[in-house]
């Protein structure tokens, strides 16, 4: 019953949030900003223009609501007893999204999680402040650098490769083909600041941050900082065909805990896969993802090629990260390969049919060499612009790993059911 009342709770926050969206928005977009319905599939770092709308102090308020029906197996060598798990439904997860424009050219973005399988009570993901124009300084101040120019301050997702504009989080899954996000899932919000730089289909980034997860002012001497950039190309060759490179960095020297590939606290898609009998959702909520250990030094690189011709799309990652925890004297390194090709048909090409291999070889903590690989076949169909389901199969398999794990010989499938509200 409690939770059943906190269902209806969320759903309840979420019409009433559209309805004032509504209301208030008067048919406007915002400037310089990334749609959260089906506009914003293949966008990747907010677009750049010189467009003004600013009147006033306008608030946008929008969300998001998932939910899944998940009928996966499992199994493993049988040296450690694995959970039983069946079909069923999956928490529903919901996002609430406040952007607020304060200023013409300066916004604010502000995410929470109402309910997500790691925090079924509400949270702050986090936000940023976005500026685009200097005018609040004086009229027209450094116009024309600032016609090319984006400042990002907050603490913020931030922006190292492009498969995080893919993945889902937590419950705006509308831009994610698949239901689950990659095995080594590339994801932070820091505290910091990045300054882009787009023009003429060239994109520049760079940026710093305190290297910290939670924040606090705890322990001084345990800090450190990250660094941030990118390069790339992204270009509307023609009518039916577009182009993308783009070539990432993230760098923490020494941080007290480096969380690049375990900061995602809403969990993974894919319910107690390879978890044991103990494991709850809360608890285990990464089941399924690979996080290589690297605690406290990593440097990272991620390459992301994207192509997209009429209906057909492909996407590509090539990853690899290298450093250490602080009990160890030796960098081990991890690397990531997928590739994602997608098309789309119908009018305004309202269905799709993908497919996604993944693959992680790493030298793990434990010593052992593993290598992870991923299959997924998916379908969907946008009901609307705002409504999305997809149906995936999935296929996940482990190696490398001793005798006395979980993962030794592990490997689940099965299919996903996942619908998608967002506005």
């Amino acid at each position: 019953m409690k939770r059943a009342f906190k269902l209806v709770s969320i759903f309840l926050v979420l019409m009433i949030s559209y309805s004032l969206s509504s209301q208030n928005k008067s048919k406007r977009d915002l400037d310089n900003y990334r749609q959260p319905d089906k506009r914003g599939i293949n966008v990747f770092e907010a677009p750049k223009d010189t467009i003004t709308s600013f009147n006033d102090v306008y608030v946008r308020i929008g969300g998001q609501s998932t939910l899944q029906y998940q009928d996966l197996s499992h199994e493993n060598s049988g040296a450690v007893e694995l959970k039983e798990i069946g079909g069923n439904f999956n928490l529903a997860t919901a996002n609430l999204d406040i952007d607020v424009v304060l200023y013409d050219g300066v916004r604010m973005h502000l995410r929470t999680y109402l309910s997500s399988r790691h925090h079924p009570e509400p949270y702050v993901k986090g936000g940023y402040l976005q500026i685009d124009k200097l005018d609040f300084i004086s009229e027209g101040f450094m116009e024309d650098f600032m016609n090319y120019t984006t400042l990002k301050v907050g603490h913020m997702e931030n922006n190292y490769g492009d498969a995080h504009f893919r993945r889902s989080d937590n419950a705006q899954a509308i831009y994610n083909p698949f239901a689950g996000n990659l095995i080594m899932d590339a994801f932070t919000t820091e505290v910091g600041a990045e300054l882009y730089y787009q023009r003429n289909g060239f994109l520049g980034m760079v940026g710093f941050t305190n290297g910290k997860l939670n924040q606090d002012v705890a322990n001084p001497d345990t800090g450190g900082a990250s660094f941030l950039a990118k390069i790339g190309y992204d270009k509307q060759i023609n009518d039916d065909l577009r182009f993308r490179l783009t070539g990432s960095l993230y760098n923490t020297g020494a941080v007290r805990s480096s969380y690049l590939y375990s900061a995602d606290r809403a969990g993974s898609r894919y319910y107690f896969v390879l978890e044991d009998t103990d494991a709850t959702a809360k608890a285990n909520f990464r089941s399924g993802r690979y996080n290589p250990s690297l605690r406290n030094e990593i440097t990272a690189f991620m390459f992301n090629p994207f192509v997209k011709y009429k209906g057909l799309e492909f996407f590509g990652t090539y990853e690899s990260a290298t450093g250490k925890a602080n009990s160890e004297t030796d960098d081990r390194t991890a690397t990531q390969l997928a590739g994602e090709l997608i098309y789309r048909f119908g009018q305004n090409e309202k269905f799709y049919l993908g497919t996604r291999y993944n693959k992680v070889d790493s030298e793990d903590i434990s010593g052992d060499d593993i290598e992870i690989t991923r299959f997924n076949v998916a379908a969907g169909w946008f009901l609307t612009k705002n409504i999305m389901a997809k149906l995936e199969y999935v296929t996940q398999k482990h190696d490398g790993y001793s005798s006395g794990s979980i993962f030794d010989e592990g490997q689940f499938d099965g299919l996903m059911l996942e619908t998608v509200i967002s506005f």
